[in-house]
């Protein structure tokens, strides 16, 4: 692993070290568990990246049906 300095207030530091003790863990793993989430959040995931990827591939396509008629012809006909 690579080293880093990290720079905390007193309020966190405290907190940090309370967190630490209630959970039994380190204050450092603590930190590289709050790094882990941070970088899976910042990160798309697989499918998010597919569906960012599809986005407007069908913008230009003229074989296609008019979606709009076709969901007023499904409004025609009352529900049961």
């Amino acid at each position: 692993m690579t080293p880093t300095t990290l720079q905390l207030s007193s309020a966190e530091s405290i907190a940090l070290r309370k967190l630490a003790l209630q959970t039994g863990k380190t204050e450092e793993e603590l930190l590289h568990e709050a790094v882990a989430q941070l970088l899976l959040r910042a990160t798309p995931s697989a499918w998010q990246q597919a569906v960012r990827a599809a986005q407007g591939i069908w913008r230009d396509r003229t074989d296609l049906p008019d979606f709009e008629e076709l969901r007023a012809e499904g409004n025609r006909y009352p529900a049961i």
